[in-house]
């Protein structure tokens, strides 16, 4: 059965720092493209970063370019997004997801057939 399971959300102030991590069970996806999204309430599941599984290749929404970074460690089947400079509208609960494939880097929803169960996080002002 395939697993992903997100830890290290939390609380933290404005302008601080938090890593979430991802770790994957059940399949290696070594070689999938993995991705972070996140739903605030009230709003949509939206893409937030996504890591290429055919070589690493990188993307971000424009919202958190530059101050979130996403990595990822194949050897622990594990995907991180460090979060720097956190602001009080990245307040939500943050998923992880997997696509099937390693090509191509997919922002949609639909591109993402395995998810996690989310972990929250919460940036006070």
């Amino acid at each position: 059965q395939v697993q992903l399971v997100e830890s290290g959300g939390g609380l933290v102030q404005a302008g601080g720092s938090l890593r979430l991590s991802c770790a994957a069970s059940g399949r290696t996806f070594s070689r999938n493209t993995m991705g972070w999204f996140r739903q605030a309430p009230g709003n949509e599941r939206e893409f937030v970063a996504a890591i290429r599984g055919s070589d690493t290749l990188t993307r971000y929404a424009d919202s958190v370019k530059g101050r979130f970074s996403i990595s990822r460690d194949n050897a622990k089947n594990t995907v991180y997004l460090q979060m720097n400079n956190l602001k009080p509208e990245d307040t939500a609960v943050y998923y992880c997801a997997a696509q099937s494939t390693g090509y191509y880097i997919g922002i949609r929803l639909e591109n993402y057939p395995y998810w996690g169960q989310g972990t929250q996080v919460t940036v006070s002002s």
